[in-house]
């Protein structure tokens, strides 16, 4: 068996070893290609090469040691190692800066220093989240520089931690800025989704923008029903399980909690910022989600003297059964906790120490906690004992008797 090196790779994914790139990896390597994994992280690559993936991600390590057996990855660092040959798919994070707007020159600066070894008619695929019109302007400023390479958008639109499972199981949109690019991003696609569904660039930017503004906006008005219930001393728990009941017109309606990560809130300020900042929807839901920590906050300081209590916090991650913590707002109640609380002690069941080293055993943080707020739902605190501390549980997640209270009431 052939061993895949740079030269023979049939496809090269730049930002491979992140959370976007590698169930991309694993889903084009078990489809059969010899796949160029490219990052900067050294260690993360040296990681993968051992047939251990860094983060939470169902069903992954046995497909990557099926692809180390069959020899299917080559694990390069920098931008002078991709292969010359096949596409090269683009997986790096797109972020917004500190006025909301976001940051498409990355795309750009990525971009960049790949071209040298870049060759005419090669396919670039942008599988990152990008600021409509992206696709196109990326195109128009390689022509610019005398580049004739065909351009694709793909966008991701997997759920973190079920990657994998849900590359092969849903559709993928495709796009491209030529006929040529469509067609060889849907016949790639092909390989590893059930159906591809076609449309133009900016059409598919739209759709990835859409779908996380609208998850993000459903999170706010379930929050928004929760504290307007709550005002009225009615448990919104028993009202949504009752709405919900065998009527499948509300079945979307998320339960509340703090909606938050590394997409929800950026995607839906690049749509903001391309409407010039007048998504009143957007905006709204911006308001009630961050603001969601505040009146927790403030709900617990109408009950107890923060300044003679200790708080703990449970699940450090920004959704349950995750151990990716960026965008956390469990952060937001640690930073605004640590000048209002005597102490924040900090538990999380998967997050490493090399991650967070301030995070202690739940055990811990039970003893030594006068009472805690759910902030993850993991399923580790559904039936955990807490000692009959209160529980501040926007989520209704732990189970009634666990805790003196369970509510933000």
């Amino acid at each position: 068996m052939t061993p895949t090196t740079i030269e023979n790779a049939d496809i090269t994914v730049v930002g491979g070893a992140g959370h976007v790139g590698i169930p991309l990896v694993l889903a084009l390597a078990e489809s059969g290609l010899r796949v160029n994994v490219n990052d900067l992280n050294q260690a993360t690559l040296d990681t993968l090469a051992a047939g251990k993936v860094t983060f939470i991600e169902t069903g992954s390590e046995p497909v990557l040691a099926k692809a180390l057996a069959n020899k299917r990855l080559v694990f390069t660092r920098g931008p002078d190692r991709i292969s010359v040959a096949g596409p090269v798919i683009i997986t790096i994070g797109t972020p917004i800066d500190e006025f909301l707007n976001p940051v498409r020159s990355v795309v750009q600066d990525c971009l960049d220093p790949l071209l040298p070894r870049l060759v005419d008619g090669q396919l670039v695929i942008l599988r990152s989240t990008v600021f409509p019109g992206t696709t196109d302007w990326i195109a128009a400023w390689l022509n610019g520089k005398g580049r004739k390479l065909r351009i694709a958008f793909c966008p991701e639109r997997v759920v973190q931690g079920d990657g994998l499972k849900e590359l092969r199981a849903m559709p993928q949109i495709v796009s491209g800025t030529s006929p040529e690019a469509e067609r060889e991003a849907a016949a790639l696609f092909e390989r590893i989704a059930p159906e591809v569904v076609a449309l133009s660039p900016i059409e598919a930017e739209f759709a990835k923008l859409f779908a996380n503004a609208y998850r993000y906006i459903e999170f706010a008005a379930t929050n928004e029903f929760y504290l307007i219930a709550k005002a009225a001393g009615v448990d919104y728990h028993r009202v949504l399980q009752g709405m919900k009941h065998n009527y499948p017109r509300l079945k979307s309606i998320p339960r509340p909690g703090f909606a938050a990560g590394p997409c929800l809130v950026k995607d839906t300020m690049q749509l903001s910022a391309f409407a010039s900042n007048q998504f009143g929807l957007g905006h709204a839901a911006l308001l009630i989600n961050e603001g969601l920590v505040l009146r927790v906050v403030e709900d617990i300081k109408r009950r107890f003297d923060l300044t003679k209590t200790k708080v703990g916090l449970l699940g450090m991650a920004c959704k349950a059964e995750s151990d990716d913590i960026r965008a956390s707002l469990s952060y937001k109640f640690k930073k605004v906790l640590m000048s209002q609380a005597k102490a924040v002690l900090t538990t999380h069941p998967f997050v490493s120490l090399s991650v967070d080293p301030e995070l202690q055993p739940l055990e811990t943080v039970i003893a030594e906690s006068d009472l805690m707020i759910l902030c993850a739902p993991h399923a580790a605190y559904k039936t955990a004992d807490f000692a009959g501390k209160p529980v501040f549980d926007v989520w209704g997640h732990v189970e009634i008797g666990r805790a003196s209270c369970r509510e933000t009431v």
